[in-house]
């Protein structure tokens, strides 16, 4: 899959990818109710036998908005261009967000975007999609568009779960930000997924005997401190378990920047400098402070077993999941 940056020099767009079906949305995190219009573009471009794009915005349009305020981003845009690849889309566009894309005209996305770069056959959408300065392109206006342009209009309703209410990022990050890492699954469709470089820490886990692979997650990630029982995914694509601790090491530091260890089961080896992912699947208590590295050994060796018996029962969620983090 081709992962398409648009530049102001307007980058000619392949031609086997014009004229295809075009999801439009942020979609951090793909979760539910981002599948069911992903899912809808898929079909559309199936059955018209056109390629399935997906255009995207980088950054995401709140950190633009508002800079001192970081986004909790349930998918980076690498991860979130695999999980959109794992789904069957031929290409994601990553289009620049910046204060001067803010202000173009609704009338100027859909004509230079849509029509003229994209040939658009197609644009599948959320109901609740805007656009445009000040967000004046709504649902009537795209349809009104595609009417007078010669591109089809798919307008679909948010997504519910079994308890009615709406599937979004916002209600996901809440639930990460509790530790409900399982809750959270269900909503997204896979785990919980975080990516980073593994980096060189204190080796104080190896002293122990509890080696930890180290990383520093993106800035602003809301998951709540504390122990995970997860899937550690290294470079290479092969794939581990583990128990992974996420916060500040209040029994060895406490200094303040939060840190992912991960103590990978039957494992061993140098893992420095490589980009792996953690996907979680419980949450097996809170960050606790230890009177001592004695007591510290004593419960890692109790969330070791913890986290073991947890993933030796777990299923995938589905189809998306196997292939994320299975």
């Amino acid at each position: 899959m081709t992962v398409f940056h648009r530049n102001e020099k307007k980058t000619p767009l392949p031609e086997s990818l014009k004229g295809g079906v075009i999801a439009i949305g942020n979609f951090d995190g793909v979760h539910r109710g981002h599948q069911a219009v992903l899912s809808r573009a898929l079909e559309l471009a199936e059955a018209r036998g056109v390629p399935a794009l997906v255009l995207t915005f980088e950054p995401h349009p709140r950190s633009v908005f508002n800079p001192d305020r970081p986004v909790c981003r349930l998918t980076p845009a690498p991860l979130r261009a695999r999980i959109l690849e794992a789904m069957g889309f031929h290409s994601v566009i990553e289009y620049p967000f910046d204060w001067a894309f803010s202000q173009r005209s609704a009338e100027d996305f859909v004509q230079s975007i849509l029509v003229e770069w994209l040939g658009a056959t197609e644009v599948v959408t959320g109901v609740d999609f805007h656009f445009g300065r000040g967000r004046e392109g709504g649902p009537a206006f795209l349809m009104q568009a595609g009417r007078s342009r010669g591109f089809g209009v798919t307008l679909v309703d948010a997504f519910r779960d079994g308890n009615t209410e709406v599937v979004s990022s916002s209600r996901i990050r809440g639930l990460l930000a509790d530790g409900a890492v399982a809750e959270a699954a269900g909503l997204l469709g896979y785990r919980f997924t975080v990516e980073a470089e593994v980096i060189e820490g204190q080796q104080l886990g190896r002293t122990l005997g509890y080696p930890t692979g180290n990383m520093v997650l993106a800035e602003g990630v809301e998951l709540k401190p504390g122990i995970y029982a997860v899937r550690f995914r290294r470079a290479d694509g092969s794939l581990y378990e583990g128990v992974a601790s996420f916060g500040h090491r209040p029994t060895v530091t406490d200094d303040g920047e939060a840190l992912l260890e991960t103590f990978v089961f039957d494992f061993s080896g140098d893992l420095y400098g490589e980009i792996c992912s953690v996907s979680f699947f419980g949450h097996l208590r809170d960050e606790l402070k230890f009177d001592g590295l004695d007591p510290l050994v004593a419960q890692i060796r109790r969330d070791e077993e913890e986290a073991k018996a947890l993933l030796a029962g777990v299923r995938p969620l589905g189809e998306l999941d196997q292939k994320i983090a299975f």
